[in-house]
């Protein structure tokens, strides 16, 4: 890759970044109510996103034998702390720490 694709590329990477994060403060502004759709998507996509991301993760698993007991007792973990210390960063951080002493020094 030459030095002007590279700028070329990083612009492209900028500005797209730029309207991702600046285009719905300048579509809704704070005045301004957004429409029912909008809002109703701000309610059910966190809940549907991390449902997605926990399908994906859990895709390779194996749960027929042991192999799966790791990710088993993590998704335990992160419920459990969830349910209990209602954080989000708290349980993540914590069923990952979980996951990987788990998958490294047990299993």
């Amino acid at each position: 890759m030459t030095a002007a694709q590279s700028i070329l590329t990083i612009l492209a990477v900028v500005l797209g970044t730029m309207l991702t994060r600046f285009l719905p403060f300048l579509i809704f502004p704070e005045g301004k109510t957004p429409p029912p759709f909008i809002t109703y998507l701000g309610k059910v996509l966190p809940c549907a996103v991390i449902g997605l991301l926990v399908v994906y993760c859990l895709k390779d698993a194996v749960f027929t034998s042991l192999h799966g007991l790791p990710e088993l007792l993590a998704i335990i973990c992160v419920v459990i702390l969830q349910k209990w210390k209602k954080n989000m960063l708290l349980s993540m951080v914590a069923g990952t720490v979980i996951y990987m002493i788990l998958v490294q020094a047990v299993f």
